[in-house]
């Protein structure tokens, strides 16, 4: 049941989302500069490891990524807590990457896993 759940997730377009190829972000290469960007509307400010899970808005867990960008981190989160709250998970790693000196991620990586269950659900946000 687990890997149909998952599969239908895949397809409803919560595994993973494509990057915009017209974005680029080289250029900003300090917090200041995305912080700016965000107070002009062009970017917007999320946590990385979602404050329904326990992340709080610390420096080493905001990011700024561009509009639309937030609200399909807010699906995967909305899946990620029913699967925290109905035991499917008890582990989650957010690790964005980055391209060259820019603080803006051009992915995000999620990581779930359960200690004592197989399966896991591994969405990827792709940026820019």
């Amino acid at each position: 049941m687990k890997k149909f759940m998952l599969v239908l997730l895949g397809a409803l377009g919560l595994g993973h989302a494509h990057a915009d190829q017209t974005l680029d972000y080289s250029k900003v290469d300090s917090r200041e500069k995305a912080m700016e960007l965000a107070r002009e509307g062009k970017l917007q400010k999320i946590l990385l490891f979602p404050s329904e899970l326990g992340g709080e808005d610390i420096p080493q867990n905001v990011v700024y990524v561009p509009p639309g960008i937030s609200e399909i981190k807010d699906r995967i989160t909305g899946t990620l807590f029913r699967f925290a709250q109905e035991g499917v998970i008890d582990s989650l790693q957010v690790n964005p990457e980055y391209k060259g000196v820019s603080v803006i991620p051009s992915r995000i990586h999620i990581k779930t896993s359960h200690s004592g269950k197989p399966g896991e659900f591994n969405p990827t946000i792709d940026i820019w």
